[in-house]
């Protein structure tokens, strides 16, 4: 019967180790959480619009906030946002050919540079 005389005390702490390294923010290394953050660039007219105007539009992870991306962006692209807004999209139902489905939700970081700055994204 010495299968149940396990010491609770270490099995407790390995169960708290493990949840918190679980939520932690992967970070390996700078490239990682480059891609943690930012996804990919929102490239649509609207998007390109903005861009006209010092507005850049990228996809974001959905636990990334305004300051991961202030500060992501300020070392990848060399340029210091003055602003930054967070725009959550939700998901939608669609119904193509009598099929249901759903398109997934994103989220948006819009970011404002000062005239002059410039990010260059293709």
């Amino acid at each position: 019967m010495a299968i149940f005389k396990k010491d609770k005390k270490e099995d407790s702490i390995d169960i708290k180790e493990t949840i918190h390294a679980k939520k932690s923010v992967p970070s390996t290394s700078k490239a990682g959480e480059f891609e943690y953050v930012l996804t990919k660039p929102h490239i649509t007219e609207k998007a390109s619009m903005h861009a006209e105007n010092n507005v850049y539009v990228f996809e974001v992870n959905k636990r990334a906030n305004k300051a991961e991306v202030r500060s992501i962006v300020k070392e990848l692209y060399k340029v210091e946002p003055i602003k930054i807004n967070i725009v959550n999209l939700p998901a939608k139902r669609v119904l193509s050919r009598g099929i249901k489905g759903k398109k997934p939700g994103k989220k948006k970081a819009l970011v404002y540079l000062k005239k002059g700055d410039t990010i260059e994204i293709i």
